[in-house]
């Protein structure tokens, strides 16, 4: 599936969000379903964080998580991990070598990782109701395609939104807005499962209903204005009930 994809508005299946937590909504009716990557479909996101707290550790630092996670879902322009162990030591570092390094650590930590549990049993059960799905993500074309390709997830994506497919990432609301236009659906008939606060603002901004589902690295941030929060991909199936 891509972009190209075509569906009449009519064929589109219409599905309800069962129990969400807001007071004032008791259900929400969507159309398709737009996946952040990081986190959500693939666990990137704890080796990419124990990457940066080595590179801290090494000079003298602590990158504690609550503070790491104000660039998750985002980009250094958000909050620069290199910009605080600069301020912290006093001093300017060769970033090209660190960055080399950390990546190579990165990728080693992640060779035999796969999708986030339940991410294949959902994305089969919106391709059985005919729900079409995207991902829109901050992160480069080459990382997440490179992903996609080699888990055999990017047959299920009718579209997949990156860095530089749009004005800017999140938390403004762009990628997400060009991943409805692409799904050829209105921003409040797309779900958004996002696992960051940068990329919940950037769906509410957007004014789609969003579910969360936190990992190691967001657990310890505060949730409640999404629509729903959930432990799993795996749970989300169980309260979607098909019109």
């Amino acid at each position: 599936m891509n972009s190209s994809t075509t569906r009449s508005r009519a064929s589109i299946t219409s599905v309800t969000i069962s129990g969400c937590d807001a007071p004032t909504i008791s259900t929400v009716k969507f159309q398709s379903v737009i996946f952040d990557f990081d986190g959500i479909l693939v666990d990137t996101e704890w080796a990419i964080y124990q990457a940066w707290k080595r590179t801290f550790e090494a000079h003298g630092q602590h990158l504690p998580l609550d503070v790491y996670t104000r660039c998750i879902g985002s980009d250094f322009a958000t909050w620069s991990p290199k910009t605080h162990l600069e301020e912290l030591t006093g001093r300017a570092f060769d970033w090209h070598d660190l960055d080399t390094r950390r990546q190579h650590e990165i990728e080693a930590e992640l060779t035999h990782e796969g999708p986030m549990h339940g991410a294949i049993e959902l994305l089969e059960f919106l391709q059985r109701e005919q729900i079409p799905t995207a991902v829109a993500s901050s992160s480069s074309h080459r990382w997440v395609d490179g992903w996609l390709d080699r888990l055999d997830l990017a047959k299920n994506f009718h579209a997949v939104v990156c860095r530089g497919d749009a004005p800017r990432i999140k938390p403004a609301p762009d990628l997400f807005l060009e991943a409805a236009k692409q799904l050829n659906t209105a921003p409040e008939h797309c779900l958004v499962i996002e696992d960051s606060m940068n990329g919940l603002k950037a769906a509410k901004a957007a004014g789609m209903p969003t579910w969360v589902i936190p990992n190691r690295v967001t657990e310890c941030l505060d949730f409640s204005i999404a629509d729903r929060n959930f432990r799993s991909l795996a749970e989300c199936i169980d309260v979607l009930r098909v019109r």
